[in-house]
């Protein structure tokens, strides 16, 4: 008769120091568990809300900086110098 998976993995649980023997708990006690145990999956839509906003807001001042003249003017000499290198 062949071995089912389930079989098989409650064997190699035994087997491993996770496996502790002790009884189920009953339905109240896990479904606390679960939830003081469990942390949180992802944001909900207002954390994306303020996210996004965050994010356009720090793209506004970078696209300030980044068109400023002394910004400007030092990326072009940056890039200048870059093509007259010698090689």
């Amino acid at each position: 008769m062949e071995t089912k998976f389930w079989d098989r993995a409650v064997a190699a649980l035994r087997g491993s120091r996770l496996f502790t023997g002790a009884p189920a708990r009953s339905a109240w006690s896990a479904r606390w568990a679960g939830r003081l145990g469990r942390s949180d999956q992802g944001m909900t839509t207002s954390e994306y809300a303020v996210g996004t906003i965050a994010a356009c807001a720090f793209a506004a001042v970078l696209y300030k900086v980044v068109n400023s003249g002394p910004v400007m003017s030092a990326l072009q000499s940056l890039v200048e110098d870059a093509l007259d290198a010698k090689f």
